[in-house]
């Protein structure tokens, strides 16, 4: 039986998924969850050779994904909160824009069995980003398997997510608009999110801060 909250917080490469989960762990003592997508061999030849490495590297990440979810009924047992930097369904997402049409059969038939045994969580938070935004962060944290990501790749996979979680309806969706927020370094940044985060979630909703730049 399921005990935990699950809070998963996904969007495209760049836009601080990992940095907002952390962040949202320390304030509420939530059981950390965070994707190991630096242990995956095929990751820095794929960003090299996407065409070549593709169905390598998406194969690795499901099943790896599909290992760590099933972990989490575990973790249930130990913790009121849990809050992790990805959803499972985040590998269809991948493969779709990755794979060749033969790839992506085969990749099918793989994830819907292993999709049977995954739950959605309870929350979902969809951090939304420019490209150009993106690409700036990608450079700034400087990750060497990452030197070779190309707009044109990332902004591809921006409209997937956004595509995505436009039509998502499986739990309740927060959709923040991180253009004008800097949640790592400024507090009041993150003091929004916290705001925004702690009502009562129904549906889906969106938080668009504008900020006065007079």
């Amino acid at each position: 039986m399921k005990t935990a909250y699950h809070i998963a917080i996904e969007g495209a490469i760049g836009v601080g998924k990992t940095s907002l989960t952390k962040l949202i762990s320390e304030k509420y003592s939530a059981k950390l969850i965070l994707e190991k997508f630096e242990d995956n061999p095929f990751l820095s030849k794929f960003y090299q050779d996407r065409t070549t490495y593709a169905f390598q590297t998406q194969l690795w990440f499901l099943m790896e994904r599909y290992k760590q979810q099933q972990g989490l009924e575990q973790m249930d047992l130990f913790s009121s909160y849990m809050i992790s930097d990805y959803m499972f369904i985040k590998d269809r997402l991948f493969a779709s824009l990755n794979l060749s049409d033969d790839e992506m059969k085969l990749y099918d038939k793989v994830a819907t069995v292993l999709e049977q045994d995954i739950l959605y969580p309870d929350l979902v938070i969809f951090l939304q980003s420019d490209t150009d935004n993106l690409m700036a962060n990608i450079a700034k944290r400087g990750r060497d398997y990452e030197e070779n990501i190309d707009w044109n790749y990332l902004d591809s996979l921006n409209g997937i997510y956004n595509e995505f979680f436009f039509r998502y309806d499986k739990s309740p969706l927060l959709i923040i608009n991180s253009n004008n927020l800097d949640f790592v370094n400024n507090k009041n940044d993150l003091d929004l999110i916290f705001d925004f985060i702690s009502k009562p979630e129904k549906g889906t909703r969106y938080f668009n801060p504008i900020k006065d730049l007079s």
